[in-house]
C-alpha cells in the first residue's frame, strides 16, 4: 500500500484562486504537485476548506472548526503516514478576538486530538509536519475580505511562525515555515497563495518528506 499523506488546510490547501474567486487546477495546487514530486509510492489527500479554524466555531458559518473534523477525516484516510497541517490564517480574523499565542493554543489542541486518534496511524505512530502559513500582508485590509476578516489580521500572523514552531516542539511534530519559500502572496486579496507560491510550496515539502517520511 502507498504512504498515505493528508494534507488539512484551509482555502490555500483548496486551492483558492483569487483572479477568478475560483479553484487552480489539478497541476497546480500544492497537494496535488506534491503527489507529483513524490512519485507513485505516495497517496496525498487534500482536505483544504476555506475558512476552516484550528479549532474556533464561526459564528457566520458552520462546520469550519478543525478540531471537530480531525477525527472523521483521519478515520476515513486511514492507514496515515502523515497529517499535514497548514491553519491558523483564518483563526486571525478579528471576530475571534485571538491573539498569536492563543491561535497556537488552538493548535497544540487539534494535534492533541489527532494524536489521539490512535487508529488511524499506521503501525500505532503518529505523523504530523506543522506548516506555518504564509503571512497575510497589511495590504488585505484595503481589499474587499478586509471588512470581514477585521483589523490586526496582518500583525497576528506574522507572529504565527515562532509560536507554532514551539508548539511543534512540545507535541513532537516536524515543522516548517512556509515564509521562507513563499515570498508573497497574490495582489489581490494579499492572503491567499499564488500558482508560484503553490510551486514553491510543494517542492519543499517534497524534500522534507522523502527525507522524513521515505517510501521505504
Amino acid at each position: 500500500m502507498k504512504k498515505h499523506i493528508v494534507c488539512y488546510g484551509d482555502s490555500n490547501t483548496h486551492g483558492y484562486c483569487a483572479a477568478n474567486d475560483g479553484r487552480f487546477d489539478e497541476n497546480e495546487r500544492w497537494p496535488r504537485l506534491l503527489e507529483q514530486k513524490l512519485g507513485e509510492d505516495y497517496l496525498v489527500l487534500e482536505e483544504g476548506l476555506s475558512g476552516r479554524t484550528t479549532c474556533f466555531n464561526d459564528p457566520i458559518h458552520e462546520g469550519l472548526s478543525g478540531l471537530d473534523y480531525i477525527y472523521p477525516c483521519l478515520m476515513s484516510h486511514e492507514p496515515v503516514d502523515l497529517l499535514i497541517i497548514m491553519l491558523g490564517t483564518n483563526d486571525t480574523k478579528e471576530r475571534f478576538g485571538a491573539s498569536a499565542a492563543c491561535i497556537a493554543l488552538g493548535l497544540k489542541r487539534l494535534i492533541a486530538k489527532a494524536i489521539a486518534t490512535t487508529d488511524c496511524w499506521r503501525d500505532k505512530k503518529p505523523g504530523i509536519l506543522v506548516i506555518a502559513p504564509k503571512n497575510i500582508e497589511k495590504e488585505y485590509e484595503a481589499t474587499a475580505v478586509g471588512a470581514t476578516m477585521g483589523r490586526g489580521c496582518a500583525e497576528k500572523s506574522e507572529g504565527l511562525a515562532e509560536e507554532y514552531r514551539k508548539i511543534a516542539e512540545l507535541m513532537g511534530c516536524h515543522y516548517f515555515d512556509a515564509n521562507t519559500v513563499v515570498k508573497e502572496n497574490n495582489k489581490i486579496d494579499y492572503m491567499h497563495l499564488t500558482k508560484e507560491g503553490h510551486e514553491a510550496l510543494a517542492t519543499a515539502l517534497a524534500g522534507l518528506v522523502r527525507l522524513q517520511f521515505p517510501a521505504c
